[in-house]
């Protein structure tokens, strides 16, 4: 990927040309992802949009200009879904940036997916580590190749060690996100261990705040009146919650296994710099605790 300068000094028009570089983005047809497809498509890159809904992403694809792009029906929360959609693109396709956008929030009653996973840990997590083992034979064919999970601060919020996975001992919506995007910052540094000495680098960012459809998600009038008020004071909005997305995606200066976040205070906005790791989720350990358990509840196994 082209250089950048620091991070601290980075804005989107520090990208250079993707010209022949190929993106995929989970949760590509609105918010993060679809701003963040803006911009690599700006650059050149060919961007594979993928979600759930075909009439949505054809809506998305719609206000993107110029570029080339395609969609990816996929639903994340179906193992059979994911495999159908990786087979055919392992098999053909060659894939530099896989960024793993996808994600849902604050669901207030404990829901499952098609495979009886707890709904915002199975798609958060074990559908885009699904989604990864499927497109490493993709990702392999690029010459210097990137996974960019998208976490959250909500990371940091207290968690501690990854247990109960599927919520069956306690559930509340805020705290299953709150899971599952720890899972992603100790997916990614496990996963950056793994692929050490090949083509591939795994990073993890969070996008900072900002109001996107995750927030717009069953508000009442008071809620909406507070989350407008938030995006005044303190909230980014989703251009710039974009940014570490975009840095992580093309930047020459990523560490495989880093973490990265916006440099604004409170880590709000602002360009990407590195953050801080939620405590003990380097720890290996835990790492090889959540990828078996990974490994062992959806069947899949990474090629590496």
């Amino acid at each position: 990927m082209p250089a950048t300068r620091p991070t601290a000094h980075w804005s989107p028009t520090d990208i250079g040309d993707l010209t022949g570089r190929t993106a995929l983005i989970t949760g590509g047809n609105s918010g993060i992802g679809l701003e963040t497809a803006r911009v690599l498509v700006g650059h050149g890159a060919r961007v594979i949009l993928a979600g759930r809904d075909q009439a949505k992403l054809d809506r998305a694809v719609g206000t993107l200009s110029g570029g080339r792009m395609d969609t990816l029906a996929v639903d994340l929360g179906s193992l059979a879904s994911i495999a159908a959609a990786t087979d055919r693109l392992a098999a053909t396709e060659t894939i530099d940036v896989l960024i793993n956008n996808a994600g849902v929030m604050n669901v207030p009653e404990r829901r499952t997916t098609a495979d009886g996973f707890e709904l915002t840990f199975g798609t958060n997590h074990l559908g885009h580590f699904a989604l990864t083992a499927g497109l490493l034979p993709a990702l392999r064919r690029a010459e210097a190749a990137r996974v960019v999970t998208v976490s959250a601060m909500a990371a940091r919020w207290g968690v501690g060690r990854l247990d109960d996975l599927m919520s069956e001992q306690r559930y509340g919506g805020m705290r299953a996100y709150a899971k599952s995007k720890r899972a992603n910052v100790v997916f990614t540094r496990e996963l950056a261990r793994r692929l050490s000495g090949t083509n591939i680098a795994a990073v993890v960012v969070h996008p900072g705040s900002a109001v996107t459809n995750l927030q717009r998600q069953r508000q009442g009038v008071l809620d909406r009146a507070a989350v407008a008020l938030a995006r005044v004071l303190l909230m980014g909005s989703p251009e710039g919650a974009a940014w570490p997305s975009l840095w992580a995606s093309t930047s020459a200066d990523i560490v495989s296994g880093g973490f990265y976040g916006p440099a604004g205070r409170d880590q709000t906005a602002g360009a990407p710099i590195p953050a801080k790791l939620p405590r003990g989720a380097d720890d290996p350990a835990e790492g090889l605790r959540l990828w078996q358990e990974s490994e062992r509840l959806t069947g899949v196994r990474f090629a590496i």
